[in-house]
């Protein structure tokens, strides 16, 4: 057998990143996944992020070998697995239904794979690994006398005691309420630190993605939308979609007018001019769409209140006001939009009820460009349909 081809070590011996090569998958005439490319760094944690369809888990089955690329090359460090099964990979899944053995203790529920390879003394591994996963004080129990969370930590503890090199997330998470998931979402990223291994995390939940990963691909019709790690992707967006996909934005478009200093200015449909910084627009000509966090914005009883410097948009009226705790929520209706999103601490500043004429400004340092010719709503649909 030829180096690049040889069955990688068990028990994650071998060292290297996780690569895929131009990898292509159809499905007949349906491409699920479009000469993808993308190298996963070793000990990373790394999110493949997008709405149903847009080929993640497509992709996490043809790192496992649960499907065979059409085209292209999946490699281990220096190994091609493109090829190989599944069992002859240094790769654990762990799914969303834990697929627990529910005539086992927990303890032997993790020991199971290290008895299916041979190995005879399994206590201390097994003490070791239900340590790390902070379930030492009940390994005695079965599975249908544990919690949702507990289920999913033994499921974890199950498929890192063979230390795989790299261990697949598929959506992990998805059959946890708001509060465990929040939990666990802080779970794995201390266990996935103390491990040191390669961590792939499949997911629709933006939220997810954003809390634990330290690089996230966005996926949309088989290819990556933007790669980067979660505050590159949120603060500086490249594309419609991933501005809409990840979080809200408001997005106007416009025409380039000029430039002030660092700063582009962009005129508005309704004439108002903008600036933002030209180290933040994507655009490639003049036709620019315009994009502004909700939160990166502030709201005003009128045009006095406005400190210098900063970009405005007048005669707005307030459509819609909700207090989620932490920030009030507005929808006004402006001149370039009918639903334009401020989030305002709530730190005592005065609410503004619906009906109420308002402006809104913002610092041109917190404002982004994109391409003009995209479709202003790309990644909105898929935002909803992620979010149900």
């Amino acid at each position: 057998m030829s180096k690049n081809t040889e069955t990688p070590a068990a028990g994650g011996a071998v060292a290297g990143d996780l690569k895929l090569v131009n990898v292509t998958k159809r499905f007949g005439d349906f491409a699920a996944v479009k000469d993808l490319t993308l190298t996963i760094p070793q000990g990373s944690f790394f999110a493949l992020l997008g709405a149903s369809g847009c080929g993640k888990t497509t992709t996490l089955r043809m790192v496992s070998g649960l499907e065979e690329p059409t085209a292209g090359r999946v490699l281990l460090g220096d190994h091609d697995v493109t090829r190989l099964r599944p069992y002859k990979r240094p790769v654990n899944t762990v799914f969303q239904n834990y697929a627990l053995f529910p005539h086992l203790t927990i303890a032997e529920n993790i020991a199971f794979g290290l008895k299916r390879r041979g190995v005879k003394d399994v206590k201390k591994p097994v003490q070791d690994m239900l340590d790390l996963i902070e379930l030492s004080h009940i390994g005695a129990r079965k599975p249908n006398q544990l919690s949702g969370g507990q289920q999913q930590r033994v499921a974890l503890g199950r498929a890192l005691i063979n230390r795989p090199q790299v261990l697949l997330l598929d959506e992990p998470l998805g059959a946890l309420d708001l509060k465990l998931r929040r939990q666990m979402q802080i779970e794995l990223k201390r266990i996935q630190t103390e491990v040191g291994l390669t961590f792939v995390h499949v997911t629709h939940d933006q939220e997810e993605a954003m809390t634990m990963a330290d690089t996230i691909a966005v996926m949309n019709l088989g290819r990556i939308e933007q790669l980067g790690s979660p505050t590159d992707l949120y603060e500086n967006p490249r594309t419609t979609f991933v501005a809409n996909f990840l979080g809200q934005s408001n997005l106007w478009p416009g025409k380039a007018s000029g430039t002030v200093g660092e700063h582009l200015r962009v005129r508005l449909e309704d004439g108002t001019g903008v600036l933002i910084p030209s180290a933040r627009n994507n655009a490639s000509g003049d036709e620019v769409i315009v994009g502004v966090r909700p939160e990166k914005m502030s709201i005003h009883a009128s045009a006095d209140e406005v400190p210098d410097g900063r970009n405005m948009l007048t005669g707005g009226v307030v459509t819609d006001t909700s207090f989620v705790g932490v920030s009030t929520q507005y929808v006004v209706k402006v001149a370039v939009c009918d639903e334009l999103g401020v989030f305002v601490q709530n730190d005592g500043a005065r609410i503004f009820r619906p009906g109420s004429d308002v402006v809104v400004s913002w610092d041109p340092s917190q404002g982004f460009g994109l391409d003009g010719k995209q479709d202003i709503d790309a990644g909105a649909e898929a935002d909803l349909e992620a979010g149900s």
